[in-house]
């Protein structure tokens, strides 16, 4: 049988040993794919529910980890330092989130070039391109570490943190800021590995971070063993010392594996920013970046909403928001196995593959979240007793309105995959415009008009609202805008519409 040609481990072409077979591909205009890549995985071909599937399921875990790790750590602190402790917390962790959500945009538009790259089989690009997304990163999460150490004090002013709690989070910023790059560049390469096909090495690093996580915690704050007594600055310390130590394992084991995203020789100084690739990575990755940030002051003005409820209601919104944060989960997995499907069919050309991974995802998306909202309504109240204890009206407060508001996020669900599939392509303005529309305007407007005539159920079912005209902007986009011809402006980027 003719082999076709292949590429070596600088990116080049290499040789085809049947030089008919070489002509072929020429004469096609074929470009060979990623499975030609030692250590990449192909997704542009094979079953597309399993291909789908089996790489939502490691980044679904990863995800799920990620939520425990912290619900354990916050339980760590309440149980050893008592509230106060945990409220520092609080205050430090919306600090991190906004850090984070500017890195989580730039890891998913590196996602997308090293996706599109491994689409088109060159290996060169998408090295060239993650390496600078990398280094910029670097120096970014240093500078911000330096800064946001030297500076805790005015940051938390800022944010009215109470006198009581004020040193505490302090010194739980302190070690925050410290493990900052180590968390980072963790994020950046789990990004880049699933662009290349691979959602199982991440996964298999965040068990290994989130169980160092759980086991230093405690012997960190209470100083077992040689470790210093720290208090709630040891919860911090052993998070740093954990993501440190998770990122040194994934890059031994991507030397050790020689995955494909590694750098040697001269290829170390992709690292350099390079501007012009930069801002194609800055371009896609700060409205995705928004995107997160818009999430969440949404979600601060409506618990501003809620506040003037009541205390009852406060705490039944509180608990409701532990299960929201679950129901959430597979599409948000699937929304990101999507984009690395489809970033590498975009880069082979096979639009029609891309067409069908959108419609496999959308039903995936829609059995597996209705799934988790029947089981949850099934078993709201004792599910909600866990978080309320002894809040009868709390409980019934909360039961009734995840039974209204639980329902947008089957909605959300088939949203996600279509602005997963845009991203795919590094169209994200768009989203970003939807969900802002959608997310503040609709979803105030509604809650306002409705107000007088439904109290606090007009805030309920203004989350529906949103959801709807969100899935409603959102296909009409996906199904008669022209985003399909963008380009992310790469060398050998352009878009490549399959036959028919």
């Amino acid at each position: 049988m003719s082999e076709t040609p292949s590429w070596d481990d600088s990116g080049e072409r290499r040789p085809a040993a049947d030089p008919e077979a070489e002509a072929l591909v020429e004469d096609s205009g074929l470009v060979p794919g990623p499975r030609h890549i030692r250590g990449g995985r192909d997704l542009t071909s094979g079953p597309i529910f399993g291909t789908l599937v089996l790489f939502t399921l490691p980044t679904l875990a990863s995800n799920i980890l990620h939520t425990l790790n912290g619900s354990i750590n916050s339980i760590w602190v309440a149980h050893f330092l008592g509230e106060a402790a945990l409220a520092a917390t609080a205050n430090a962790n919306i600090i991190m989130f906004l850090m984070f959500s500017l890195i989580f945009g730039f890891g998913m538009a590196a996602n997308v070039v090293v996706g599109q790259a491994f689409g088109r089989g060159d290996l060169r690009a998408a090295r060239h391109a993650f390496g600078s997304a990398i280094g910029f990163c670097l120096g970014m999460a240093f500078v911000i570490a330096i800064g946001g150490f030297l500076w805790s004090d005015r940051i938390l002013a800022l944010l009215s943190t109470p006198p009581e709690v004020f040193r505490l989070a302090r010194a739980y910023l302190h070690f925050v800021f410290l493990g900052l790059p180590g968390a980072m560049m963790f994020v950046m390469l789990m990004m880049g590995l699933r662009g290349s096909g691979d959602s199982m090495t991440p996964l298999w690093f965040m068990i290994l971070t989130v169980l160092l996580d759980i086991l230093l915690n405690p012997v960190f704050i209470l100083g077992l063993g040689p470790a210093p007594e720290m208090g709630i600055a040891g919860s911090a310390f052993a998070t740093a010392v954990a993501n440190y130590g998770g990122l040194s394992a994934m890059i031994a084991y991507i030397y050790w594996r020689d995955l494909p995203l590694r750098l040697r020789g001269a290829e170390w100084g992709y690292l350099k920013p390079d501007w012009a690739l930069l801002r194609i990575v800055a371009g896609r990755g700060v409205p995705m970046g928004l995107q997160m940030v818009i999430f969440s002051l949404s979600t601060l003005v409506v618990i501003g909403f809620v506040n003037r409820e009541g205390t009852t209601t406060v705490a039944a919104f509180a608990a409701a928001q532990q299960l929201w944060n679950y129901i959430q989960m597979p599409a948000m997995a699937v929304g990101g196995a999507v984009s690395a499907i489809a970033a590498q069919n975009i880069g082979a050309g096979k639009w029609d593959r891309v067409e069908r991974t959108t419609l496999v995802a959308v039903g995936v998306n829609l059995a597996m979240t209705g799934s988790l909202i029947m089981l949850v309504m099934l078993f709201t109240r004792p599910i909600l007793a866990l978080f309320l204890e002894g809040g009868g009206d709390a409980i019934e407060i909360g039961r009734h309105m995840m039974n209204i508001v639980n329902w947008s996020f089957l909605l959300f669900s088939v949203t996600t995959v279509m602005f997963g599939t845009m991203r795919a392509n590094g169209v994200v303005l768009a989203p970003l415009f939807i969900l802002t529309f959608s997310l503040f305007l609709v979803r105030i407007g509604f809650y306002f008009a409705s107000y007088p005539y439904l109290g606090a159920d007009g805030l309920w079912w203004s989350f529906n609202a949103s959801a709807a005209v969100s899935l409603m902007l959102g296909w009409a986009y996906y199904r008669w805008a022209r985003w399909r011809e963008a380009s992310l402006g790469m060398p050998g980027s352009a878009p490549v519409h399959s036959a028919g």
